[in-house]
């Protein structure tokens, strides 16, 4: 799908299809939805935490790679409802490391804050 654009014009494109892909993660998918909230709320305890800029930094950064996971896991399914509504090992597989990847993310954000508050006490 190449549009022709160039510069200026296709940066600013790309914003406008990216807030297009969040608003509609939004309203449409339920997991995104619990996850930015559960994400706002532990943003909010990161920046407020008494540990240095460096590990707020890595608490934060669990917290986008948990959303970005979302995404990804969200976009591989969108393909693969597209492609065929038909029942296919290759598409659980598909579904299945989709779905790895959130709760991959989901324990590596619980080893970071873990290891982090402990630090604090």
């Amino acid at each position: 799908m190449k549009t022709g654009n160039t510069g200026i014009k296709r940066i600013l494109k790309a914003f406008v299809y990216s807030a297009e892909g969040f608003l509609e993660s939004v309203k449409t998918e339920a997991a995104f939805k619990q996850e930015l909230a559960l994400c706002s709320v532990l943003l909010i305890i990161a920046l407020l935490l008494p540990v240095t800029i460096i590990e707020k930094l890595f608490l934060i950064s669990t917290l986008f790679l948990v959303l970005l996971m979302e995404l990804v896991n969200t976009a591989i399914e969108a393909v693969v409802d597209r492609i065929s509504d038909e029942i296919h090992p290759l598409s659980k597989k598909a579904k299945d490391v989709g779905s790895l990847l959130v709760l991959l993310s989901f324990i590596y954000l619980g080893i970071v804050w873990i290891t982090v508050i402990c630090g604090i006490f």
